[in-house]
């Protein structure tokens, strides 16, 4: 495990400690999934930038006409 210290001004400390201590977890696991929900964030969005530079529009609308013309099933509705 690492440590790394940081500085945050005291507003956001204040709301990390409270949070963390309504949750009933340390300040210490309350950033720790912070950080890990965030980077999650950015390596899917990375990820899907890849995909969609591989992206073929034209195969993307040949499988969109094999759909069939079919209503929407029932919840689905817009």
């Amino acid at each position: 495990m690492t440590s790394i210290s940081i500085k945050l001004p005291d507003s956001l400390a204040r709301k990390t400690r409270e949070i963390a201590g309504r949750d009933g977890i340390t300040v210490n696991q309350f950033v720790s999934t912070a950080v890990s929900e965030k980077l999650c964030g950015w390596i899917t969005d990375e990820y899907i930038k890849q995909k969609a530079k591989k992206a073929n529009k034209k195969k993307f609308l040949d499988a969109l006409n094999q759909a069939p013309d079919a209503p929407p099933v029932k919840g689905d509705e817009l």
